[in-house]
């Protein structure tokens, strides 16, 4: 896991850590314990998991009292950029390991150690400070939570209707800022005294940076005090949400029982990347589904399928990609599995062409490892023929096999592939017609399923005929990107994007191979390939965007026309391998996406990069399919 020394400097005190919980749910922050984006709390709660988000408690102001003199433990930055008070000078070390922990030196002869971590079952976020050394008795510690109330996209500022009132029993303080939302329970071992009052003007600069609304303001109702010299402090949050359960036992005793659980739970994924990987695995209805990243997404089709082949599969995790696949698999319509559930509930949105593909690979990969039991299995291969069904005779969006047996897709306004940004009425890539990796998905798709039902076999032979025969770039044997564009017969897109690399690796099989390969591999080493995955967009093309930055127009407007994406790495890799052989290839390219997990979003990777050097890292910290393709490389290329 990642541990930082004298973290000093913007990156190091801006990177970021999660801790999820079981729901949807999560606790995050930087290690200089300063917010930086709307989303970062202590007690962030899925009310319909994992989806229905509402930030409950923001963060808190923690201060020492050494025999009258106050000595900050955490900071905050206000507007226009204020930090205040700064705690990086007194900060020796910030580690991950088993959970975000702080060391900071007071004095020369006194050393406090903070932590927090989420219990991932319960969703309970448990806060502790203690003294590591000191020759000091009298030793206070005062805690001030800061509480919002509101949708996790959203922020709060100071307003009459925000209630303060304040139930207490026992070590529990109970408050509801607003009646519509659960209720914040705080229990501690130290003593609360009721004190209401509002902190204005939270800076976040990552909101800043993104073009959107930065400021914030937060309710703070009173103040916990507790006497370090006589033992830990102990702050235990949660959130009346109905699947929580009361308990009985003391601060001390639940912090300590959590803290256990939570020790053996993580030690027993064996590696970084697998414990990386448990916190985008999550529960929907009775079964699971996986996140598609932190801090902003929930759980997408495409991303889930993608994901599981290395978050679970890869790590030997067979039952809960059966549960994952059996929960989706009750959602296809017209041969479509949903491509996202919105975030405040309602009807599924059935609006991509791959994801429905995605879940055939992920099935044929799932039944692959010889897990599945038999009524599993006739379950899931009913759900492939229905997806082939719908898709051979035609469903949304013009989605139909056409007469060459290949597969069309695409009508004005709708973004169907996974270059799916939209900015307004504005399809950044529409990629309507034929794209290179959807006839890649479909006819791996095809060849999945003419294994137990042979009327598919005509239609995969037409499919696999055609694309030799019309995606092959006569003079440069590389592959073009999209044909029948825009559904005009003929028409070519002669873009150099990443996509033509599923037709050599990513899948289960491959559809050229020879000549036709190694030019497809040279072509995306020399022109798409850096150091954290491939561009979106060769440097060459007049739309290329070298840098993911600036307002929701600029960053849609780059997303997919150049921004570097980790996760193209595993089929950018995998083809590389089938083309040169795997020596070399683990030092080779792994080598900066392990470094890359100490930065940024830490032990996890990003979602997007610069398109230009340094590569700086973007979109969310935390994205399931980024560390997954890198999981499944490692175990590909030999890793444990």
């Amino acid at each position: 896991m990642t541990r930082i020394n004298r973290p000093e400097g913007q990156e190091n005190l801006e990177a970021e850590w999660l801790e999820p919980d079981a729901y949807g749910g999560f606790a995050s922050g930087t290690v200089g314990t300063m917010r930086t984006r709307r989303y970062q709390a202590l007690l962030l709660t899925a009310t319909q998991p994992p989806a229905g988000r509402v930030v409950l408690v923001n963060g808190i102001e923690a201060w020492l009292d050494m025999n009258g003199t106050r000595i900050p433990l955490s900071m905050q930055r206000y507007a226009p950029d204020i930090l205040y008070p700064d705690t990086s000078a007194n900060l020796l070390s910030f580690d991950t390991d088993p959970w975000p922990t702080w060391q900071y030196r007071i004095d020369e002869n006194t050393t406090v150690i903070a932590e927090t971590f989420v219990a991932k079952e319960t969703s309970e976020t448990v806060l502790r400070w203690r003294i590591a050394q000191t020759t000091n008795n009298a030793i206070k510690l005062e805690v001030r939570p800061l509480l919002s109330g509101r949708d996790y996209h959203a922020l709060h500022h100071e307003n009459p209707a925000f209630s303060f009132d304040a139930t207490l029993e026992g070590e529990r303080v109970q408050w509801q800022p607003y009646g519509d939302l659960p209720t914040i329970c705080a229990t501690s071992n130290g003593a609360y005294q009721h004190a209401p009052d509002w902190y204005r003007n939270f800076c976040y600069v990552r909101e800043r940076e993104r073009g959107l609304d930065f400021t914030e303001d937060l309710a703070t109702p009173g103040v916990f005090t507790f006497d370090l010299a006589r033992g830990e402090a102990v702050l235990i949050l949660h959130a009346h949400t109905g699947h929580e359960k009361p308990f009985d036992e003391t601060a001390t005793a639940r912090a300590a029982l959590l803290a256990s659980r939570e020790t053996e739970r993580r030690a027993a994924f064996g590696s970084r990347l697998a414990r990386s990987a448990d916190a985008y695995v999550v529960r929907r209805n009775v079964g699971k589904t996986i996140i598609a990243g932190f801090p902003w997404f929930t759980d997408w089709g495409r991303d889930t399928f993608i994901s599981m082949r290395g978050l679970l599969l890869a790590s030997g995790r067979y039952q809960e990609a059966e549960s994952i696949l059996l929960e989706w698999a009750d959602t296809i319509s017209e041969g479509m599995v949903p491509n996202r559930f919105p975030d405040s509930g309602g009807l599924p949105e059935y609006n991509s062409v791959d994801a429905s593909l995605w879940f055939v690979v992920a099935v044929h990969d799932y039944l692959a490892t010889g897990h599945a039991h038999a009524a599993t299995t006739s379950r899931l291969q009913r759900a492939v023929d229905a997806i082939l069904d719908g898709y051979s005779r035609g469903t949304r969006f013009n989605i139909a096999a056409d007469a060459d047996g290949l597969l069309r897709a695409g009508v004005p306004g709708v973004q169907l592939t996974w270059m799916d940004a939209k900015a307004g009425d504005w399809v950044v890539t529409p990629r309507i017609g034929k794209p290179v990796e959807i006839q890649a998905l479909w006819i791996n798709a095809l060849s999945i399923a003419s294994a137990w039902n042979p009327r598919w076999q005509a239609l995969r032979d037409q499919a696999r005929a055609s694309f030799a025969a019309r995606f092959v770039d006569p003079d440069t044997h590389t592959l073009f990107d999209v044909v029948d564009a825009d559904h005009a017969p003929g028409k070519i897109d002669h873009a150099i994007r990443p996509n033509q690399i599923f037709a050599v690796g990513g899948l289960p099989f491959a559809l050229v191979d020879g000549e036709i390969a190694r030019a497809v591999v040279e072509q995306v080493q020399t022109q798409l390939l850096t150091p954290l995955g491939l561009r979106t967009l060769a440097p060459s093309d007049p739309a290329y965007k070298a840098h993911y930055a600036g307002g929701v127009l600029e960053r849609d407007g780059a997303y997919h026309e150049g921004t570097v994406w980790p996760w193209l790495i595993g089929p950018f890799v995998e083809a590389w391998v089938r083309v040169h052989g795997a020596a070399g290839a683990r030092e080779r390219f792994l080598t900066p996406l392990y470094d890359h997990l100490d930065h940024y979003g830490l032990d996890h990777i990003s979602e997007v990069a610069d398109a230009d050097a340094p590569h700086v890292p973007g979109g969310t910290p935390f994205q399931a399919w980024s560390l997954a393709e890198f999981m499944r490389l490692d175990k590909l290329l030999g890793g444990t």
